[in-house]
C-alpha cells in the first residue's frame, strides 16, 4: 500500500512538471494589443460587428481589418477607447449613436416554445419549455438576436428607463456653443 502511495505521488510529480515544462515549451505567442481591446469589449459574443465573438473582432480591430465602431453594444465610448489604445482617429459620421435598450416579453403571446433562448448570447432570457419567459433587464445586451427567432413575435425592444444611475448628460454639438 505504502509504495503504491510513494509511486503514484513521483508520478504526479514528475508529470506536474513536464507539464509545466511543456506549457512553456509550447507557449503561443499573442498580440498584447488584442488581449487590450478584448478586455475593452463587453464579452457578450453577441456577432452585432459581423464576426463570431469578441476576441475574433479585437483581432480584426487591431490588423486593422475593422473600424473601431464596429461595435455596437459598446457604442461611442468604446470606440474612443479602442481609438485613444491604438493611437488612430475616429469618423464617429458612419456609426448611429441609438439609446440602450432591452427585450421585453409579452406574456400574453408567449407560448413557451424557448427558442429565444437559444438565440441570447449572453443568457438574459429565463425560463423552461412551455412556460412563459422573462428577459433579465441587467443582462440583455440589446443584440436583438431573439427578435428575430420569436414565433409569435412577442418580444419587442425597449429603451431602459431613465433614473439617476442612467441619466446622461449629453455633450452640446460644436456649432450651439456661444463664443
Amino acid at each position: 500500500m505504502l509504495a503504491a502511495i510513494i509511486s503514484l505521488t513521483i508520478l504526479s510529480l514528475v508529470l506536474g512538471f513536464a507539464l509545466g515544462y511543456a506549457s512553456r515549451l509550447f507557449k503561443v505567442e499573442t498580440n498584447p494589443v488584442v488581449e487590450e481591446i478584448a478586455a475593452l469589449m463587453p464579452g457578450s459574443n453577441c456577432g452585432q460587428c459581423g464576426f463570431p465573438g469578441c476576441n475574433p473582432a479585437a483581432e480584426a480591430i487591431a490588423n486593422g481589418q475593422a473600424a473601431v465602431t464596429c461595435c455596437p453594444p459598446g457604442g461611442r465610448m468604446l470606440a474612443e477607447d479602442i481609438a485613444s489604445l491604438l493611437g488612430v482617429s475616429v469618423d464617429f459620421s458612419n456609426m448611429e449613436e441609438k439609446e440602450p435598450m432591452f427585450a421585453a416579453i409579452d406574456e400574453n403571446n408567449c407560448i413557451g416554445c424557448a427558442k429565444c433562448i437559444k438565440h441570447c448570447p449572453t443568457d438574459a432570457i429565463v425560463g423552461a419549455t412551455k412556460q412563459i419567459h422573462v428577459v433579465i433587464r441587467d443582462a440583455c445586451t440589446g443584440c436583438e438576436a431573439c427578435i428575430d427567432a420569436c414565433p409569435t413575435e412577442c418580444l419587442q425592444m425597449h429603451p431602459f428607463e431613465v433614473t439617476l444611475k442612467t441619466w446622461r448628460w449629453h455633450k452640446p454639438e460644436p456649432g450651439q456653443l456661444a463664443a
